[in-house]
């Protein structure tokens, strides 16, 4: 699949069978792929960045479990399409891990808005996350979601600089409940700039 594509098409897609006979072998690669395109900050929270391969797996693997057929090909890439990166930005699913369900509850209560509150740091330039185009994630009472899609959109500048190396890399989150910073490792930074233009 082309690192620099933007979109998936209907054409991209492939029929159930086929999909079938290189499944196991897509998913194996994928897992690999990840590796280097996710990271821990602090205890429950991991950044997935996505790009069209990911995104592309997605589409495939809810096309497989639905079973909807052709007919239910666009509202899948109406619902994917805008979580690749197009050049210019990257683009995570921030998931927030909590195995036990309790746990988990009282945590995302303490959380609300938790998206507004993640940022990169390239060397001194910070860039502010902001969600995806989907709805509040957090709840009235103040209960955020596991998941949360976020984009961080990148000047000419700062893709040079985060390509250049040169600078550290940190993701972070600066909430009153959940302050943490992660430094990014060379391998995942390489990985991701595959994602600009």
């Amino acid at each position: 699949m082309p690192e620099s594509a933007r979109k998936i098409t209907p054409e991209d897609i492939l029929p159930p069978a086929e999909y079938d006979a290189v499944r196991k072998e897509l998913r194996a690669q994928s897992i690999a792929e990840k590796k280097n395109r996710r990271m821990e900050v602090g205890p429950y929270a991991t950044f997935y960045f996505e790009n069209y391969a990911s995104m592309w797996l997605q589409v495939q693997e809810m096309l497989r479990i639905e079973k909807g057929g052709a007919e239910q090909v666009p509202g899948e890439l109406e619902a994917y399409n805008p979580l690749i990166p197009q050049g210019h930005e990257l683009i995570a699913t921030m998931m927030l891990e909590i195995e036990d369900a309790d746990r988990r509850d009282r945590e995302l209560r303490k959380l609300g808005h938790i998206e507004d509150h993640v940022f990169l740091d390239i060397g001194k330039e910070r860039i502010k996350a902001t969600p995806t185009d989907y709805e509040d994630r957090t709840t009235p009472d103040g209960k955020t979601s596991s998941v949360h899609w976020l984009r961080f959109s990148f000047t000419p500048a700062q893709i040079a600089a985060f390509r250049a190396g040169s600078e550290p890399v940190v993701i972070g989150i600066s909430h009153g409940n959940y302050g943490h910073m992660a430094m990014m490792p060379v391998a995942v930074r390489e990985a991701l700039a595959k994602d600009f233009a």
